[in-house]
């Protein structure tokens, strides 16, 4: 039998996404004015999946906080409404929540999108209220992002399309820049969440591998400014691209200008409304590709650390999340990655980081 390839994930992504259909055009809602790169590497497969394989054009593109409906119809008329995937359809992240119920609601006359989404309610009357939302919507197809989220659409939401798909971002696998560079590293690292998802039980300070650098993304330490007046938003970028993602860390700051200006897929984002939204996370993500290149082996509870180490072909252990969104993903799709280890108990990490440096050792 053939190895389990990250390859065989892309496809299962582009079987599931063909029930789509075909249209000429879209809008694409919901960009991710924050830092979690998890979030870019989701949009980043929106655009390229929609442009290099279903040949759509996208004619306006927005964040919930720049979303217009006047310039969506005079942008993009009746056309279809994409809504960008991830972990937040329920009542954890109630902002995003709320947006995709409105768009929902106000737009009954054109077909609507949710793409790939982890479903998790905290309380029943919550999801039982989204359901009559969505219910109510002649046209609304749900793509889930694992077995227990579609469980849970196939119940509640009766009257929607539901088609189970893997994330996103698993688009960007083999494409140019996507390589991982670890051989002569020996460092590992603990990315780490510690928000409202974090899992207690695998807390930093329960790790015991000695020197174990432990971060979350790098972009938490970055400004964003994207809620200030347009001013206080210029100096806000100004100090991040020059100071803290240029005099601070040089040793990245002229590769990330190659990847921004001389990659050939970066002309693509001119021909997509508000450019500058996917150049930005563009360059965004190429910090999450840096910060994770510098490591032999990865430990990871954030589901993107998880896909994007699949991406980059990178050793690393896999651990659960504050619900069951990691586990369920890991079960659907990926359990078969030969260079992953899905841990349970926070005392079998240091033995799977072990497991696979052998196994990284003796493929080198």
């Amino acid at each position: 039998m053939d190895a389990f390839t990250p390859e065989i994930l892309k496809n299962n992504l582009h079987q599931a996404l063909g029930s789509l259909g075909d249209f000429d055009s879209c809008a694409l809602l919901d960009y991710p004015e924050h830092l979690n790169l998890g979030d870019h590497l989701i949009w980043l497969g929106n655009i390229f999946y929609l442009t290099d394989v279903l040949k759509a054009k996208i004619k306006y593109a927005a964040s919930k906080e720049g979303f217009s409906k006047d310039v969506l119809e005079e942008k993009a008329g009746n056309a279809p409404i994409l809504l960008h995937g991830g972990g937040n359809l329920g009542d954890i992240w109630p902002a995003y929540q709320n947006f995709r119920e409105q768009i929902i609601t106000e737009y009954r006359d054109r077909p609507v999108v949710i793409l790939p989404q982890c479903i998790y309610f905290q309380d029943l009357n919550n999801l039982e209220k989204t359901a009559k939302v969505f219910n109510s919507h002649p046209n609304l197809t749900i793509f889930t992002r694992d077995n227990r989220s579609d469980d849970i659409a196939r119940k509640y939401f009766d009257n929607c399309r539901v088609v189970k798909a893997p994330d996103m971002a698993l688009q960007l696998r083999n494409m140019s820049g996507f390589s991982s560079d670890t051989i002569s590293k020996s460092s590992i690292l603990f990315h780490c969440r510690n928000d409202k998802e974090l899992n207690k039980e695998f807390a930093s300070n329960k790790i015991d591998i000695p020197h174990l650098v432990v971060e979350d993304w790098l972009s938490y330490k970055w400004v964003l400014g994207t809620n200030k007046k347009w001013f206080k938003r210029g100096i806000a970028q100004l100090y991040r691209e020059v100071w803290q993602r240029g005099f601070a860390t040089p040793d990245e700051w002229m590769a990330r200008q190659k990847w921004q200006y001389l990659h050939p897929d970066v002309p693509k984002f001119q021909e997509i409304y508000q450019p500058f939204l996917h150049q930005r996370s563009w360059s965004f993500i190429y910090s999450a590709i840096h910060q994770f290149q510098q490591h032999r082996v990865i430990i990871t509870n954030r589901l993107h650390g998880h896909i994007l180490c699949i991406i980059l072909g990178i050793p690393h252990v896999f651990l659960a999340n504050g619900y069951y969104k990691n586990e369920s993903f890991y079960e659907t799709w990926t359990h078969q990655i030969p260079f992953c280890r899905f841990i349970r108990d926070a005392g079998e990490v240091k033995f799977a980081v072990e497991e696979l440096l052998t196994l990284h050792q003796t493929q080198t």
